[in-house]
């Protein structure tokens, strides 16, 4: 019997390795128009996002947004939004990503308390939602279609 990575690969997905940090966040790099980067797959997340200090970085086109995000330790954040943007992670590829770019300045404040590597942005549920991702939490895999 073929093991399911083999299963999921053959069938069309991609692996993309992550790790996990010592505050237990799954850690990955990715590419934003062609630009590598550290983020945090975030499956409570519900859209991808951008800290804006990092918009340049990025290559990233942003437009005003009138809607307003909340997270885990933060609400009412404003926020921007940038249209198809380019996202890799591994060999999986989606050249029509949007972006919420916003305020993360709390999150690394956070992460650089515990001594863990800051992040540029987050991938949320709404990549893997179009990615049909599997997550191997044992083997530390993202898988996306």
């Amino acid at each position: 019997m073929e093991n399911l990575q083999e299963l999921l690969l053959k069938n069309g997905y991609r692996k993309i390795a992550f790790t996990v940090s010592k505050t237990q966040h799954l850690f990955l790099k990715a590419k934003i128009n062609g630009i590598s980067g550290d983020f945090i797959l975030d499956t409570g997340a519900s859209n991808s996002c951008i800290d804006f200090s990092h918009i340049e970085h990025f290559n990233i086109e942003a437009s005003d947004s009138n809607t307003k995000a909340s997270g885990a330790g933060a609400n009412g954040m404003l926020t921007q939004v940038s249209y198809q943007n380019k996202l890799q992670m591994g060999r999986w590829k989606n050249p029509k990503t949007d972006l919420i770019l916003l305020d993360l300045s709390h999150v690394n404040i956070a992460l650089k308390q515990y001594k863990a590597k800051t992040v540029h942005g987050i991938i949320g549920a709404d990549v893997l939602l179009r990615g049909e991702a599997l997550i191997d939490y044992k083997n530390k895999y993202l898988f996306l279609k």
